[in-house]
């Protein structure tokens, strides 16, 4: 590592060094910045509430969006204290549902070369592309293809925003040194004719590759990482199911890799119904559960469920067949001819059902989980009929953004009389009913995906198994205290996201240990190595 010290001019414009005003007067003497500044300093603290109320000041989320993002190529430091200052008020907007709009507007908000962009055009010279990275020793990469993002759709190179968006909370929510991850973006093109025929347009102009092509072009990504940066974890992220299910079974057992659509929503919502359980007073092994959607997250959720029920003793056939999934042509059963290979698992042997609420009354569920994206479909008659079937009905709307969710807070709530046990993938509001304050949880990755990244940090994993995933969960639902449950909160409360992720990420680091994948030495304190990784936004003396 080279030991030349940026000073002057070019110092404040190195993110990871800037300290902006709070270079004291005798760093300014010293690294010659001198007349660079207004003269007098600031500490930290006093940058951060300048800025809390700089953004307050702003007139919507997407416009506070920039500012931060315009603040983390400014000056790193600061922008991680500032989430971190207050993580359950910065992380919609650095991330879902601002990001959503960010993406959308990619093309005519673009300001900064963030990450790396590795188009199709490049093919056979990946690995030179991706050595122009300046970091030499990467940890994790969070890429995606941009054909599915969010509830959204096909955005292009706009997808960029989730990458960027995902490291930031990897950063902010477990501690992961920033300098360690790397945003990609794979553009294989767009089937998005808005996008190719605007000219602002910032990515390949062409329909996206498809087949063989498509996977070798995949392979030759995941081989450059490796020879580039052999400790690295692969994060996949927003791809379309028909890929993304494919890829993670290409690579989950060559490589540490994961998707965080299909395992970290797995985990979370496996998370929220260990919690839920303390509410119901039943076992996992008494649950049913129905889902709206039938991709690559519900079956991702389904079968992390059958495995914990496997766990618990339950025959892993059997528990699949207690998770039915519900898609536009209704329930998944044996007799429809157009199942994916991997919706199999989850077909009941049942005469076909054409409408959600009539499934609700054949399959008598304990909990519906809306992964869709189609808004307002778990209505009052859907819930209605989970509260006539169930003395506190679990109902999930995991959709993302908010305005795609299956159901509000309120609905869910007023619908049930105040019975349901309530968490969605995008924030509410609290809701008064009848007398009671109800606080719904939100069912967002950023319980899990952190933790897990922090965890293989540490540990330097060589693999990421399904296992992992519910380590993660019991790790997250054992942190909801009583006080939380009779708010109705299943989630630990997003101010205390660092703490929470910190927890599991040491049952997941010592999980790793106990399966001989972890690549250092075991130490006596799995605990202390955690913290002795962490990330803290504090300027260098």
């Amino acid at each position: 590592m080279s030991m030349h010290i940026a000073t002057g001019y070019v110092l404040l414009h190195d993110p990871r060094l800037n300290k902006g005003t709070a270079f004291s007067d005798q760093e300014r003497r010293k690294l010659g910045l001198d007349g660079l500044l207004p003269p007098t300093p600031l500490s930290l603290e006093l940058q951060v509430a300048r800025l809390h109320e700089e953004l307050a000041e702003l007139d919507s989320d997407l416009q506070r969006y920039l500012f931060l993002s315009d603040l983390q190529m400014r000056n790193e430091t600061l922008f991680y204290a500032v989430l971190m200052s207050d993580p359950a008020h910065f992380m919609p907007i650095v991330y879902t549902p601002t990001v959503g709009e960010a993406c959308q507007k990619f093309d005519q908000i673009y300001r900064h070369p963030r990450g790396m962009y590795l188009p199709f055009n490049a093919r056979g010279r990946l690995r030179e592309v991706l050595s122009n990275w300046p970091q030499k020793d990467v940890r994790f990469i969070v890429v995606t293809d941009g054909e599915r993002i969010l509830g959204l759709g096909d955005l292009g190179v706009g997808g960029m925003g989730i990458p960027i968006g995902k490291l930031a909370l990897y950063t902010a929510c477990a501690g992961v040194p920033p300098q360690y991850c790397l945003p990609v973006t794979l553009d294989v093109g767009t089937n998005n004719h808005t996008l190719l025929e605007d000219p602002l347009y910032l990515g390949l102009r062409r329909e996206r590759v498809r087949g063989a092509e498509y996977l070798a072009f995949i392979d030759e990504f995941v081989d450059a990482v490796q020879a580039l940066y052999p400790k690295c974890c692969i994060q996949w992220e927003d791809f379309a199911n028909f890929n993304a299910v494919p890829i993670l079974a290409r690579y989950r057992d060559k490589v540490c890799t994961f998707n965080d659509d299909i395992q970290g929503t797995a985990a979370v919502a496996l998370a929220g119904i260990f919690a839920a359980l303390r509410l119901t007073g039943k076992t996992l092994a008494e649950q049913r559960f129905l889902f709206l959607g039938a991709g690559s997250a519900a079956t991702g959720i389904a079968e992390l469920i059958s495995l914990a029920m496997e766990r618990e003793g339950i025959d892993l056939t059997a528990a699949r067949g207690r998770n039915a999934l519900f898609d536009i042509d209704g329930l998944l059963v044996t007799s429809r001819n157009d199942l994916a290979d991997f919706q199999e698992h989850f077909a009941q042997d049942h005469a076909p059902v054409t409408t959600f609420v009539e499934a609700v009354k054949a399959l008598r569920p304990t909990g519906i989980i809306g992964v869709s994206t189609v808004p307002k479909l778990f209505n009052q008659e859907v819930i209605e009929a989970m509260a006539e079937i169930n003395e506190r009905p679990i109902i999930f709307p995991y959709s993302n953004p908010t305005s795609r969710s299956e159901c509000t807070a309120e609905e869910a709530y007023r619908w049930s009389a105040g019975r349901a046990v309530f968490a969605s993938g995008s924030p509410f509001s609290p809701v008064d009913i009848g007398g009671r304050h109800f606080m719904p949880g939100q069912g967002n990755n950023v319980y899990t995906f952190p933790a897990m990244g922090m965890a293989v940090f540490a540990t330097e994993s060589n693999r990421v198994t399904e296992e992992m995933f519910i380590v993660a969960a019991q790790a997250v639902a054992e942190q909801v205290t009583e006080e939380d449950l009779s708010m109705g909160l299943i989630y630990p409360p997003q101010s205390r996201i660092l703490e929470a992720s910190l927890h599991a990420a040491e049952r997941i680091a010592a999980f790793i240990f106990d399966r001989g994948l972890a690549r250092v030495p075991r130490p006596d304190n799995v605990g202390a190595l955690i913290r002795a990784r962490i990330y803290r936004p504090v300027y260098p003396e």
